[in-house]
């Protein structure tokens, strides 16, 4: 079976400073994106009449399972057509930056990348559109530190939220819209806390 040799990931036990390589498989980023594909074929197997694009801020709290718990922050953007009258499916891709405290080996410089798609639940209620959505796919991990050098993991990721959507002008909305973003990097798992707000336009 061949494997792709990623940069090093280092243990977090008291006492062990030492890093450990970590391999991830050729089927492993094989499978990430053929679901990614599927499930994106099946979305659009019916050309979307209608939709939204949204581009803003946002906010990423949590941990990488190397550092302690801290803020994130950067940009997300998603496209959304519409399947159903209330239903649509959405792609969508953001990114986090910053540098986060680990215990043992000072400040680390931390990028989270999440790449991700699924079906969202919306219904109009005046000048708001409160949603609903289910996503899945892949984040990956991007750290560096003047100790341990760089360090990457890319693994499966989910997001379980929603957000509503306010009326501004014809067309033009703002968001709020706040998710559990779950990663599994470094064989582990991670509940974050993703809050992103902008404008949303729709076609």
């Amino acid at each position: 079976m061949f494997a792709i040799q990623c940069t090093a990931k280092f243990a977090t036990h008291a006492g062990n400073l030492g890093s450990k390589c970590k391999e991830v498989t050729l089927q492993k980023h094989i499978a990430i994106v053929f679901a990614l594909l599927l499930m994106s074929a099946a979305g659009f197997a019916q050309i979307p009449m209608a939709g939204n694009v949204f581009l803003g801020y946002s906010l990423n709290h949590g941990s990488t399972g190397l550092t302690d718990t801290g803020t994130l922050n950067g940009w997300e953007g998603s496209v959304e057509g519409k399947i159903f009258p209330f239903v649509g499916i959405v792609g969508d891709v953001s990114a986090q930056y910053g540098t986060l405290f680990d215990p043992f080996y000072g400040n680390v410089s931390t990028r989270v990348q999440s790449y991700l798609v699924g079906p969202r639940v919306s219904f109009p209620a005046g000048r708001f559109r409160p949603y609903f959505h289910v996503l899945f796919g892949a984040s990956h991990l991007y750290e560096s530190n003047f100790i341990f050098g760089r360090s990457s993991d890319t693994d499966f990721a989910d997001a379980i939220g929603g957000g509503v959507d306010y009326h501004l002008i014809p067309r033009v909305s703002w968001r709020l819209q706040l998710d559990d973003l779950q990663t599994r990097f470094y064989n582990g798992q991670q509940d974050n806390a993703r809050f992103s707000t902008g404008l949303a336009v729709s076609f």
